[in-house]
Order: C-alpha cells, then sequence, then structure tokens
C-alpha cells in the first residue's frame, strides 16, 4: 500500500521499524486490577475522549510504500473494534475466588497472549482485553507506539486521583538515576559489552525460545521495605535493593530447585536492565510528553538503553545484606560509563546504516547470550482510578523474547510488582520463583531491623 502524500502520514522512527519485524513484533502488555466491577460502555468512553486518541500513533494504521518502507496513515477510529470482552464465567478458571487465584486466571491468560498473538494490523495497533469476572483490564500495546515512560504518561492521562475525580495523578519527583550524558567525559571502560562473557546457566534461554510456551506469576513487594533496606547500606537507592532482591531471590531458587553440585560459588548470570535515557524523570506535563518530535529530551517514543547487569550466585549462608552491597557497588560503577547511551546509539547507527534486519540481528545476538531482562517504571504514589473505580493494581510485562526469563516491575500507591514471565519448560514455577524474590526482601528486611 502506498500511503498518500500530506500530513496524515509520519515516517515510522527506526525504534518502531525495529519493534514491528515480524521476527520481534514486541507486545506490551498493562494489566490493569479495578476495584470494583468495570462498566464498559464508561470505560469505552473515557479511553475515547481522553489524550489517547488524540496522539496520532494510536490513531493511524501501519502502512508501507511502494519500497516497503513503514508509515503512521491517520484514521477514523472504531472504539469497539478496540475493546475485546472476555467473561470468564463458564470457564473452569472462574471457580477462582480470592485475589490470588484471580491473579493466576489474569497471569495465565496475559501468558498466552504473550507468544506469537500479533496485533490485527487492519486498525491502529493497541486494543482492550476487559475480563469482567476478574475485574480486570489488559491494555495491549504495540511497542512501536512507545516505551514504558511514554505509556505511563499516557495512561495517567486517562485516569484520575481516587480522592478527586478532576485531578489528573503525578508521577513521584525525584532525581532520575544518572548512567552518563552524551557529550561530557566518562569512563569508557566496560560499555556494552562488559560481562557479555555469560556463561549457560540451568534458567538460560536462547535462539528459538521467543516461541516457546510462556508462564506468568507476580511476585509483590511493599515500597516501604525496600526503604529499611536501602537506609541499612550506605548510599543505596532502591534500584541497589531492588538489583539485590534479584540476585538473592535467584540464587535462592538455584539452590532450592537445582543441583547445587552443578553451580560454582560466584558464578555469573548476566541480565540487561533498561535505562530511561530522558532528562526528565517526572511526567508533570503530560503534554509536553505528547508532543510529536519536540525534540525535547521528554520526547514520545523509545528512548531506552540497556546496561549489562551481572549477577552472581551464592549459598544461602552469605548475609543477606551483602546482596544490595554488591548491587551498588556494581551500579555505581555503571553510572559512570555511558553504557546506557553506547547501546541506544549503536542500534540507531544500525538502523541508519544497515536497515532493521541488521540491528535485529545484533539485538537477538546479545538477547540469546544474556540470561534475563529487567525493567522498572515508576507509577503514582496515590490511588488511581478509571470513571471513580479505584484501581488495585498496575502490572507490565512484554511479549516473549529469546530470554527464558523477563521481569517488569511497576511501583504504585505503596507496593511494587513485578511480572515474571518464563519460558515454562525452562523455569516450570514461577510461583515459586516470585516467592524466591519476596523471601529475600523480607530477610534483607530483617537483617536491617537487626544491624539498627
Amino acid at each position: 500500500m502506498a500511503p498518500p502524500e500530506g500530513d496524515s502520514v509520519e515516517a515510522v522512527t527506526p525504534a518502531g521499524r525495529l519493534f514491528l519485524l515480524p521476527e520481534m513484533d514486541i507486545i506490551i502488555h498493562c494489566a490493569i486490577g479495578f476495584k470494583n466491577k468495570i462498566d464498559i460502555d464508561s470505560t469505552r468512553s473515557a479511553i475515547k475522549n481522553s489524550l489517547m486518541l488524540k496522539h496520532p500513533r494510536f490513531c493511524s494504521l501501519l502502512v508501507r510504500d511502494k519500497n516497503g518502507r513503514e508509515h503512521w496513515k491517520k484514521t477514523d477510529i472504531d472504539i469497539d473494534q478496540h475493546f475485546i470482552i472476555v467473561n470468564q464465567k463458564n470457564d473452569s478458571r472462574s471457580s477462582f475466588t480470592d485475589a490470588d487465584d484471580a491473579d493466576k486466571v489474569v497471569n495465565e491468560y496475559i501468558a498466552d497472549l504473550s507468544v506469537s498473538t500479533p496485533l490485527d494490523i487492519s486498525k491502529p495497533l493497541w486494543e482492550v482485553h476487559v475480563l469482567l469476572e476478574q475485574n480486570c483490564a489488559i491494555l495491549r500495546i504495540h511497542h512501536a507506539l512507545g516505551d514504558g515512560i511514554s505509556l505511563m504518561s499516557l495512561f495517567l492521562a486517562i485516569c484520575r486521583t481516587a480522592g478527586d475525580p478532576e485531578k489528573i495523578p503525578t508521577l513521584v519527583t525525584g532525581r532520575r538515576p544518572y548512567y552518563g550524558k552524551e557529550g561530557n567525559q566518562q569512563d569508557w571502560r566496560g560499555c556494552y559489552f562488559e560481562s557479555s562473557a555469560d556463561g549457560l546457566t540451568v534458567i538460560s534461554g536462547g535462539d528459538g525460545v521467543e516461541l516457546w510456551p510462556r508462564k506468568l506469576a507476580t511476585a509483590k513487594f511493599l515500597i516501604e521495605d525496600m526503604k529499611t533496606v536501602k537506609r541499612a547500606v550506605a548510599n543505596a537507592t532502591i534500584n541497589d535493593v531492588v538489583f539485590g532482591v534479584i540476585s538473592s531471590g535467584l540464587s535462592r531458587y538455584l539452590d532450592q530447585k537445582r543441583s547445587p553440585k552443578a553451580l560454582q560459588e560466584g558464578q555469573q548470570i548476566t541480565g540487561m536492565a533498561m535505562v530511561n535515557l530522558r532528562e526528565k524523570q517526572t511526567l508533570q506535563d503530560i503534554s509536553e510528553m505528547l508532543k510529536n518530535n519536540s525534540g525535547s529530551q521528554s520526547r514520545w517514543g523509545n528512548r531506552f538503553g540497556f546496561i549489562l547487569l551481572p549477577t552472581f550466585y551464592h549459598k544461602h549462608n552469605v548475609d543477606p545484606l551483602e546482596h544490595v552491597r554488591r548491587a551498588k557497588k556494581m551500579i555505581d560503577r555503571k553510572k559512570q560509563t555511558v553504557e546506557a547511551h553506547f547501546a541506544y546509539r549503536i542500534a540507531h547507527l544500525a538502523m541508519s546504516l544497515l536497515g532493521p534486519k541488521a540491528a535485529y540481528i545484533l539485538n537477538y545476538r546479545i538477547l540469546c547470550n544474556t540470561t534475563f531482562m529487567f525493567s522498572n517504571v515508576v507509577g503514582p504514589q496515590e490511588v488511581i482510578a478509571i470513571t471513580g473505580n479505584p484501581i488495585t493494581f498496575v502490572r507490565v510485562n512484554t511479549s516473549s523474547i529469546p530470554h527464558s526469563l523477563t521481569m517488569h516491575m511497576v511501583s504504585y500507591a505503596g507496593r511494587a510488582d513485578m511480572q515474571i514471565l518464563v519460558a515454562r519448560d525452562i523455569i516450570p514455577d514461577p510461583e515459586f520463583l516470585a516467592k524466591c524474590f519476596e523471601d529475600a526482601l523480607v530477610e534483607m528486611k530483617e537483617a536491617a531491623a537487626a544491624a539498627v
């Protein structure tokens, strides 16, 4: 299809072209839990009249010109085509009644969506699945439309604070973790390829694993518990605590589910941590985020890099806080490099000079030679609502990639939920892995209290 000339057509960004490749086709799933039954009509109306449908990416079709180049073409939205109502009442899983069982139903549904379930390109690349019995809506958005920071800003534009139906919620104001800055004299040692020699472990994925069936579990944390641990380690941050929990939790899992004799003390398990490269972390001015091609560091789209995140297996006999100290030492060193910017620029250069196929091969090679992926998006501190219905949780994951383990954390109203998506033939029990992470934080909190 050859797109017409004029303002109704916008070229797809290099990052968007990469995510649109059939080999990748990355989709973001945002699960939104509600306190009360979902009113379909009012929810549909709220989205229809929100900033979401004023943004051109969400009211445009993906088209290709005669040379195969992708463009966004403005179109009229039929909101009904984007809503999929799922009633599990006649499903055997609907016998679940408590919150944990409802979580299992939602996670199972998302896990099924996360493998080989593309979005329909005959309409804009987003849709909303409403699970009526579980009071949950799942917003599916193609990654080509934006990254986690962009999409969080858009999500908040739909919501209002639970205490004031006229007030748009805000994010935590604070300083974004610093991972170098382009143009500054930073340390290039270790950029990008540091710690890339990841030894194969029993939880490693690899070529073709993106097509394997998935399971999904949720690890739940209290932000106050993380702050307690943070205060016990000098100059630590919440991210230091989170990475310490990941290190400790993986060691716990490998200790209890796999043969310790097959693991060496200190064996490296390398992951990838996504890093937001926008200068502004707060999203108070949502309208600025929604401006196309504004040139601002806060602009809409995909603007993130990554750092390689080496964690290490340790037998369960070390000081729990030592995991945090090790994580802090490693992350402090990463912050002095331009590794995240370097990763972003290399991918952009590969896209610009060699095209999406070459960029995909580079990206895929890195994915196949690391073990897991982690991202962390900050959500609002206060309870928020859509059409007056309070939201109980916000959880995110992406469709499957060659990793056997991906972890996406979102903080909201004093809690942090981590979605743990696994290749079920490699990690058959993600619920136990989630408990390993939860127990790791509890043990760290107890150690922090004892150290006072």
